[in-house]
């Protein structure tokens, strides 16, 4: 899109509030691909917009205030002259390339959704769900997962940044993950279940596994077993689960999931249930990450039942202690 390259490195602040009665946010204002990305004060996403739904809702007046969509709740209010005029640039862009036949662009897009509700219920919704976990491409993901990521924060306070301890939590990724691997480690306030991955392969971590035990290997176990039940049960899988089979039709559809639904979904993350991988790919992600199962499994299997007898296990460093101190300290202010 032309409109949108030109403005593609533009930014400028803005106030985003959630609905009328939310306190409002100071954001930085971007443009993605086909998206407005909002950024916190944390530089960590709070929400993403489809750049073809923004909407205004006062035109000719300053500051401008838009939203994603007619009968949304979200508004984000922009004062910058470049930025407003750039949106309206990319808006006046946009609907200049929509064909002039709403009718009967309303009949053909009845129709394919008919058919692919015909679809879905011919299918199951199971199978529909697989489809369409699978043409979901890697940028929509991390998309869906950091705006889930943005309401978490909202809820349980900002992710733990300190610098001190950014360099020992990227050691820690790469030792656990790989040193190619997508995604990202991310230590969180509170996560009752210890850990979690949403979509994009992030994963989070709840600061007390790492703030309050002496040994790495345990907050790593959290970590690897997380990813191992990730890789046998899709993160947007639960998404869609919760969400019904509306929003799977509409991310099938137009590749997006309503802001409302990742708003819904983000509180309910700390009840999630840990998917657990089957014993044998437990073992088998444990190894490949080089790390002892024990640990873990004194706390998630005390009794043994579940992993049977953990012999003793040799396994290399997973990280000096100076930088497990640093670690330790990653969300102090």
């Amino acid at each position: 899109m032309t409109a949108l390259t030109q403005f593609e490195r533009l930014e400028s602040g803005g106030v985003w509030r959630e609905s009328a009665t939310s306190d409002p946010i100071e954001v930085t204002v971007s443009f993605g691909k086909a998206t407005l990305v909002l950024h916190d004060s944390t530089e960590q996403p709070v929400t993403h917009w489809s750049l073809p739904a923004v909407m205004r809702r006062n035109p000719g007046v300053r500051p401008a205030l838009f939203a994603p969509a007619p009968d949304a709740e979200e508004t984000l209010e922009i004062e910058d002259d470049l930025m407003v005029d750039a949106i309206e640039t990319i808006r006046k862009a946009l609907l200049k390339s929509t064909p002039n036949a709403p009718r009967l662009r309303g009949f053909v897009t009845l129709g394919i959704l008919a058919a692919i509700i015909g679809a879905a219920a011919l299918w199951g919704p199971g199978a529909f769900m697989r489809q369409t976990l699978s043409v979901v491409p890697d940028s929509k993901r991390n998309e869906i997962g950091a705006t889930i990521l943005g309401h978490y924060q909202r809820l349980t306070g900002p992710t733990c940044r300190n610098p001190l301890g950014a360099a020992p939590l990227a050691k820690l990724k790469t030792r656990l993950m790989g040193r190619d691997a997508k995604g990202q480690i991310v230590v969180v306030q509170t996560l009752p279940q210890g850990a979690t991955v949403l979509p994009g392969n992030i994963v989070l971590i709840d600061r007390a596994l790492i703030e309050q035990l002496d040994d790495p290997a345990i907050a790593s176990g959290f970590i690897v077993a997380a990813i191992a039940g990730r890789d046998s049960h899709d993160p947007l899988g639960d998404v869609l689960t919760d969400a019904g089979l509306n929003t799977t039709v509409q991310l099938f559809t137009t590749g997006d999931i309503p802001g409302d639904v990742l708003s819904n979904y983000a509180k309910s993350v700390q009840a999630l249930d840990v998917t657990p991988a089957k014993p044998d790919d437990l073992r088998t992600a444990f190894d490949a990450a080089d790390i002892p199962l024990a640990p873990y499994a004194a706390i998630r299997d005390p009794e043994g039942t579940q992993l049977g007898e953990i012999t003793d296990e040799d396994t290399g460093p997973i990280l000096t202690d100076s930088e497990w101190v640093r670690l330790q300290g990653i969300c102090a202010s």
